[in-house]
């Protein structure tokens, strides 16, 4: 697929002489995230916790939900803390739990089955809670659409408090407190916390709420006890994708210090089974590794398991939930590999809808949205995967930074039992007796409609120019101090231009690599990486003259240390402006 080059603006001259004690470069990258100020920069560069973390008692209905909650804890009121099924749903429920029952509350989780209930509340849930005794349930990651199951509690006499970060919805369910960030009428300062940073926020609020369990007449918690929860919002915050800017990037920046630790036993116990270890924490080893085995439990089976491994105490229970995490992720990349060949023979080599729609009868509901996410990547247009599932279709999309799925979602809402989401991500039920192409083919007639007047071409955004001799063991410390890396602020890539080849090879099974051993000014030689570009080894010969974008990182193999330059894209060198 070919992408645009989009260079940042470089460092006006005025900012290099305001810092000159800084690397031009180093200063060029922390431009290029909008941070210029000193202040901004010694937040971003050296984050302070007790600086940089917001009062939790900024939501607006803060107060209400831990009075509420401290009650029912007094009281010996029966609390359910109602969860969901991916890696923030878990990470959120497991934060709660563990603070309720550090200060004595009466507690229960329920995390419902992705594949019989679906996301968020449901009546059935709401009728089995109320059966058990709950007057109160907390629900984290979900709840902000729930309306009719909130009332459904209500008229059972339980009372609802929502802790959530998804979209406001056109009904607000009726709840004794919403702490949601995304909500046009909150103020909290931070709008972009995962589900588990905002059940973060409220067990730091009610930790002070109850002077760390004083009002209970309990022995008192440490202050500062809830920072052991930080290894779950890092999790989370990395794993949902929220921007890693402001709280969220100070919040999984001293999460990862905590999974270093290695209190948790559960994470102890998967780590053994992994290629990383815990010493190598951090957003990719999360991304790629950890999130994938507990989004995998409620993918292939019940998120219990991962609920289970995060929150227990057992050596020998962690050793048998980590190995069923680790072949339940195993077989999810199976089944996925296998219904994403099918949706590709549906949609076609080369799809010319502006929205791609494939539909199943029998394909695994917990691996539809990834199936979705990959043809999305594969042909950068919004997709939509549907499959039946206990009588009725259910669906998950993915989509482009141009087109926003969920609020298209709301313009076929008369086809749809139930939809939420964020704009590049959404989960729908249909009612019965629609058509799912029906829901593809207007979907597609709304996405052209938006995307007439778009490029949709993918960009790679280039965060600085150099040669590669500026690539050193310095500039790998400045890099590394902008992490953690993730949404809107990604690991910085560079652009070399007119660069010379040397060599060139494939390395891997099936030559899926690249290796090009390039020289750049000067005679010194260096090795660079390009992992699934292997196809380039037919268009490159020594001699020729190409462009790099790349990333910039350490190798590490058998005691020894390199730099390693990781390619992002490649192009033979030409004056082309489309890519300056």
């Amino acid at each position: 697929m070919n992408h645009k080059w989009k260079i940042r603006p470089k460092v006006p001259g005025a900012l290099l002489e305001k810092f000159p004690e800084m690397d031009p470069i180093l200063l060029q990258l922390l431009f290029a995230r909008g941070i210029s100020e000193q202040q901004a920069i010694d937040a971003f560069l050296e984050p302070d916790y007790a600086r940089d973390v917001h009062d939790p008692f900024l939501f607006r209905e803060m107060q209400t939900a831990v009075e509420r909650i401290a009650k029912a804890i007094k009281a010996k009121e029966r609390i359910v803390v109602y969860g969901d099924y991916d890696a923030d749903g878990v990470c959120a429920s497991a934060v709660l739990i563990e603070t309720l029952t550090a200060l004595g509350g009466t507690v229960d989780v329920y995390i419902p089955f992705r594949e019989t209930e679906g996301y968020g509340l449901n009546m059935a849930a709401v009728d089995e809670i109320h059966h058990n005794g709950t007057t109160l349930i907390v629900t984290v990651d979900c709840g902000t659409t729930n309306a009719p199951e909130i009332a459904r509690a209500r008229e059972l006499g339980i009372d609802v408090i929502v802790t959530d970060h998804h979209d406001e919805p056109t009904v607000m369910p009726s709840t004794v407190a919403l702490i949601n960030p995304e909500l046009h009428r909150e103020t909290y300062p931070e709008k972009h916390l995962c589900g588990t940073g905002v059940s973060y926020k409220v067990a730091c609020a009610l930790l002070k709420h109850t002077s760390y369990g004083a009002m209970f007449g309990i022995p008192v918690l440490p202050v500062g006890w809830e920072k052991w929860l930080l290894d779950l919002v890092a999790i989370a915050t990395v794993t949902d994708m929220v921007p890693m800017l402001g709280e969220n990037r100070v919040l999984a920046s001293f999460g990862f210090s905590v999974m270093k630790k290695g209190r948790r036993l559960g994470i102890r116990e998967l780590f053994a089974g992994m290629r990383s270890t815990l010493e190598e924490v951090n957003e990719e080893v999360v991304g790629f590794q950890l999130g994938p085995r507990l989004n995998a439990a409620g993918r292939m089976n019940h998120a219990s398991t991962a609920f289970k491994l995060l929150t227990t105490n057992d050596r020998d229970e962690a050793t048998k939930l980590a190995a069923e995490l680790s072949q339940n992720n195993t077989e999810r990349q199976r089944v996925t590999e296998s219904i994403f060949q099918e949706a590709l023979q549906q949609v076609g080599d080369s799809p010319q809808e502006a929205l791609l729609c494939a539909v199943g009868t029998e394909w695994s509901a917990g691996v539809i949205g990834l199936v979705a996410s990959k043809l999305t990547e594969r042909f950068n247009r919004p997709a939509l995967v549907l499959t039946r599932a206990h009588g009725q279709y259910v669906g998950s999309g993915r989509s482009i930074d141009a087109f926003d799925i969920t609020a298209a979602l709301k313009e076929v809402a008369d086809l749809l039992d139930r939809f939420g989401g964020h704009p590049q991500a959404c989960g729908l039920s249909m009612k019965d007796g629609v058509d799912p192409k029906e829901l593809g083919t207007r979907l597609a007639e709304i996405a052209k409609k938006k995307l007439a007047d778009t490029d949709v071409t993918p960009t790679i955004d280039v965060d600085a120019e150099v040669v590669l001799d500026d690539i050193n063991w310095k500039l790998v410390e400045d890099v590394q101090r902008l992490a953690p890396f993730g949404m809107d602020a990604a690991r910085p890539r560079f652009l070399a231009r007119g660069v010379r080849v040397v060599a060139v090879d494939t390395v891997g099974k099936d030559g899926k690599h690249l290796r090009l051993h390039v020289s750049h000014a000067t005679s010194e030689v260096r090795k660079t990486i390009g992992f699934r570009f292997g196809t380039w080894v037919e268009k490159l010969k020594p001699g020729d003259s190409v462009d790099l974008v790349f990333e910039v990182g350490v190798n590490e193999w058998n005691g020894n240390r390199e730099i390693e330059l990781k390619l992002t894209d490649l192009d033979h060198s030409s004056n082309d402006s489309s890519r300056s």
